[in-house]
């Protein structure tokens, strides 16, 4: 094999690779049901899920937010539970950011 054949073959891998690295995100691995991770069948309550699920109910009363919204803004997170924190749905969730729940 000449080396431009060669470097050409490990560059088609290095490229392959890189590709299906992409493809394979962490979140796609990640299964929520509600607000709960499933994992090793068991149902964990986990930071990723809960604002999946907080976003998804503030949806339904209306508000258009992304749960990468509400992850990567505290702000976006304090917002939502002002508005909807009262909720049976979320009120553990928004523990602790909805405006009760703060001390003056």
């Amino acid at each position: 094999m000449s080396r431009f054949s060669e470097r050409r073959f490990y560059f088609a891998a290095a490229a392959a690779l890189l590709s299906v690295a992409a493809l394979s995100s962490p979140a796609a691995a990640i299964r929520c049901e509600g607000q709960f991770q499933i994992s090793g069948g068991e149902r964990i309550a986990t930071p990723y899920c809960e604002d999946a699920y907080l976003a998804q109910v503030a949806r339904s009363y209306g508000s258009r937010v992304s749960a990468e919204t509400i992850r990567h803004s505290p702000t976006a997170k304090v917002e939502i539970c002002s508005f909807i924190g009262a909720d049976i749905r979320v009120s553990d969730i928004c523990s602790g950011y909805r405006p009760e729940d703060r001390r003056p």
